[in-house]
């Protein structure tokens, strides 16, 4: 019997007929249910949970399409992905992803907790690509008296740090090989390229790295590859961070982040790479520890930004989009760090709504007070000065310039 074969008896492995059976025992009315999320979604879990209850609770962070869409299926997050975009009776949490933790324990206790892992070694199984809030919903759902279940699955890659999980702290598990979602991006435009190339400028060598998902994301990573030292603590990875490894722009120090989605190749360049560590939210997204890292750099996307320097990345047309996620405690951790900065990238325009820089929002802010608003027009520098000349900046250096007049009459009635 192969080594990993031989390990994964540990586990006490059911059938997902069985599986439906024992949660269909629990004594919970309406089960709140935490499954781990983004690409690392244990499907087959999901499935089961769907078979065995009426109605149930599901709590997932930026869940992907496929989740069950039905009478009785109540979805919970602080994160909302396309999977639960738009879905009627959505419950969503306005609160810090590093709070999330604290929600779970407190406000949003899971009864059963489900996880996509990697097999086990030495008695050990791993988050793999997904850890992210899940440590604590272990923890909160072990203190509950709550289930533990896990999907094994070979190809996901075997991570460490906080991914890290024994089997004694599992109830059931089943095998499902599957193949893990992919996030596949094109190639950036020659906005984001720009735009890309505008962050970079901002970006010394030596300073430590928070970026989010998206084109101007990536386009900034692919403009740092001949910067050297660079370090990165992140609350997630995507093949960006390693390909800035693969051109030697890293330093030796140990990448940090949470939770990680991208191709193929980069699970494979995850799988038992010690270089790369993967902590729980509350240490990832612990302001006062990414305000320890050396010239801390946040770079988060926006959808607007108005003439107070407030930034929207959270609603469309006064509708919850996505939520705070990480952005606030990056951007706070980065204005206390030693030569840091908190960077919002956006285009200056969109092509239905206009302009992206705006005399002022019209839904709830999700961050404000950044060091700089960066699109493809430029720099606007925005912490350190007094109102009328952050909004003069933005104007200047971020907006479109078919916009700016229109903006100045703005800006002059309101300051």
């Amino acid at each position: 019997m192969a080594a990993d074969q031989a390990d994964s008896a540990v586990v006490r492995m059911i059938s997902t007929q069985s599986l439906v059976q024992h949660l269909q025992a629990l004594p919970a009315e309406m089960p709140r249910v935490v499954v781990g999320g983004n690409h690392a979604v244990p499907w087959l879990l999901v499935e089961a949970a769907d078979a065995a209850w009426p109605a149930y609770r599901l709590f997932m962070l930026n869940a992907p399409a496929g989740l069950p869409d039905r009478p009785g299926v109540v979805l919970e997050t602080p994160f909302v992905g396309a999977g639960m975009r738009g879905r009627a009776g959505l419950a969503y949490y306005p609160c810090r992803l590093s709070l999330v933790p604290a929600l779970l324990k407190r406000r949003a206790v899971p009864n059963v907790v489900m996880l996509h892992v990697a097999p086990p070694r030495d008695g050990l199984l791993s988050l793999g690509v997904e850890v992210n809030i899940l440590p604590a919903a272990i923890e909160a759902a072990r203190a509950a008296g709550g289930t533990v279940v896990v999907q094994i699955n070979p190809n996901m890659p075997y991570t460490y740090g906080d991914a890290i999980v024994h089997v004694d702290d599992v109830d059931f598990g089943i095998e499902g090989e599957a193949p893990l979602g992919e996030l596949r991006r094109a190639e950036p435009g020659e906005v984001q390229q720009r735009i890309g190339d505008n962050v970079a400028g901002l970006i010394p060598d030596g300073a430590t790295l928070q970026l989010g998902i998206g084109a101007i994301p990536d386009a900034t990573l692919q403009a740092l590859h001949s910067r050297r030292e660079l370090r990165v603590w992140s609350e997630m990875i995507s093949d960006g961070v390693m390909k800035l490894d693969r051109a030697g722009a890293l330093s030796s120090d140990v990448i940090t982040t949470s939770f990680a989605a991208g191709t193929v190749e980069l699970y494979e360049w995850l799988d038992g790479n010690r270089r790369v560590t993967f902590c729980r939210t509350e240490r990832t997204n612990d302001p006062a520890l990414i305000a320890r890292q050396p010239a801390m750099t946040s770079v988060n996307a926006a959808l607007q930004v108005d003439l107070f320097a407030q930034a929207n990345a959270s609603y469309v047309r006064h509708r919850i989009y996505s939520g705070f996620g990480g952005q606030t405690d990056f951007v706070v951790g980065a204005l206390h760090s030693a030569d840091g900065h908190a960077i919002i990238a956006l285009p200056s325009a969109h092509h239905a709504t206009g302009s992206t820089i705006v005399a002022m929002l019209d839904t709830p802010a999700t961050s404000f007070q950044h060091s700089y608003v960066v699109t493809e027009h430029g720099a606007a520098a925005i912490w350190g000065r007094p109102q009328p000349e952050q909004a003069d900046e933005l104007i200047a250096h971020a907006a479109a310039p078919a916009f700016r007049d229109e903006l100045r009459i703005r800006a002059r009635d309101l300051f």
